[in-house]
């Protein structure tokens, strides 16, 4: 009765298999086909928990802003604050600067101009944290004091601000981004834009942008 069991079995097999391979499947099936165990629930909460660390780490560097009375984020810069007007440079306000900051840095820059690199219009930085803005029209000078502030060196090797003078086309983006930093720079005058963010590395605790559309 047993050896009719077994007997019975293999053929069930044999059958099963035959049936397979006839099928064009593989006998024992591919390993993609295996079923694997469940994945550690614990496991994908602790990187679901990592990950939304990560992005909030990254949007509490956006945790402050620039706006200014001239133009809206994404508008036009009006002809005044332009090489093309009086080139003086836009009024400029500070609100929600975090806490634990120590100084404020500011650079405008055009990543669209043609020069590799793009084009830096502004460099600030020795700002008290403190400060809620810029005015307009800042006398272009290596340090004042009323608002208290050093100025680095824009593209044009000069101090202070130079107004957008794009060529003909299509607008440029001019984005005034300022930074919150947990430490002082004790930059001399005339740093460039890349020396303040060397300077900066690994001491911004929150970034602000403001960004403004010129064209000719």
């Amino acid at each position: 009765m047993l050896r009719r069991s077994m007997t019975v079995r293999m053929m069930t097999v044999i059958a099963a298999s035959a049936l397979m391979i006839a099928a064009g499947c593989e006998y024992p099936p591919p390993a993609e086909l295996v079923v694997e165990p469940p994945e550690d629930p614990v496991a994908e909460m602790r990187e679901d928990a990592m990950l939304d660390e990560l992005m909030d780490e990254e949007e509490s560097k956006m945790d402050w802003t620039i706006s200014s009375s001239a133009f809206d984020d994404g508008d036009t810069i009006p002809v005044k604050y332009t090489a093309d007007g009086e080139n003086i440079s836009p009024p400029l306000s500070f609100e929600g600067v975090p806490e634990g900051a120590v100084e404020i840095a500011l650079i405008c820059h055009d990543p669209d101009a043609p020069r590799e690199g793009g084009w830096t219009h502004w460099v600030v930085y020795g700002m008290p944290p403190d400060i809620d803005g810029l005015p307009e029209d800042v006398p272009a000078e290596p340090t004042l004091d009323d608002p208290q502030l050093v100025q680095g060196e824009n593209s044009w090797e000069a101090f202070g601000y130079g107004g957008p003078s794009p060529p003909a086309g299509d607008p440029h983006r001019y984005q005034f981004r300022g930074y919150a930093l947990s430490e002082t720079l004790d930059l001399d005058p005339g740093a460039t834009k890349q020396e303040v963010e060397a300077a900066m590395n690994g001491k911004i605790l929150g970034e602000a942008m403001l960004e403004g559309l010129y064209g000719r």
